[in-house]
């Protein structure tokens, strides 16, 4: 069974910085291209950031271009989310994401795309 494991969400006032961390087995993570989405209560789930299999790619929502970077460990079999100054309304759960592709330098930005769901972790970011 596929497992990927958050952790790091938190309580932060505006300005401040959190880094979320995902684990996952080495095969999954081995085979995947990585990502972030999150969820507001009443909104529907969107995409924040993705990296590729292979780390050479990344992509951003608009939204948190330049404050967040995503980055892998293949070593450690974990992604992480480095958020910076945060906002009141990057409040969400967030949730890991992986996809399953033979391709090192591609990645994804649509729910419907991703195989797999981490549990989620709360970031609450006061204002």
């Amino acid at each position: 069974q596929v497992q990927l494991v958050e952790s790091g969400g938190g309580l932060v006032q505006a300005g401040g910085s959190l880094r979320l961390s995902c684990a996952a087995s080495q095969r999954t993570f081995s085979t995947s291209a990585m990502g972030w989405f999150r969820q507001a209560p009443g909104k529907e789930r969107e995409f924040v950031a993705v990296i590729s299999r292979g780390g050479t790619r990344t992509n951003y929502a608009d939204s948190v271009k330049g404050r967040f970077t995503i980055s892998r460990d293949n070593a450690k079999n974990t992604v992480y989310l480095q958020m910076n100054s945060l906002k009141p309304e990057d409040s969400a759960v967030y949730y890991c994401a992986a996809k399953n592709t033979v391709f090192t330098n591609t990645y994804y930005d649509s729910v419907g795309d991703v195989d797999n769901w981490g549990q989620g972790t709360q970031v609450t970011v006061s204002s």
